[in-house]
């Protein structure tokens, strides 16, 4: 399944609509510091991946803007670990 994301800067989050409901990953950007606060996918659409597809749609928007990473909320930091091919966006 692919789904669209929306980048939503003013807001600080990017949102993914699927049925309906929405995917919300949310940050703080300071200088060049994107900390992720939290990532939420409403339970209806649970184990569908889109999370990750958050993540990483985030994180590949990070890269393009040489913004690092602060994985603050609890699936970011599994998300790193799970994917090392990330790391070097760490802060």
């Amino acid at each position: 399944m692919t789904i669209a994301i929306d980048h939503q800067p003013d807001r600080q989050r990017f949102v993914a609509l699927v049925e309906g409901y929405e995917g919300v990953l949310e940050y703080r950007l300071s200088g060049n510091t994107m900390t992720i606060t939290h990532t939420g996918v409403p339970t209806s659409l649970a184990g569908r991946g889109i999370a990750g597809d958050l993540t990483r749609f985030a994180l590949d928007t990070a890269k393009k803007q040489g913004w690092k990473i602060v994985p603050a909320c609890s699936y970011a930091e599994g998300f790193f670990k799970k994917h090392p091919e990330y790391a070097d966006l760490l802060a």
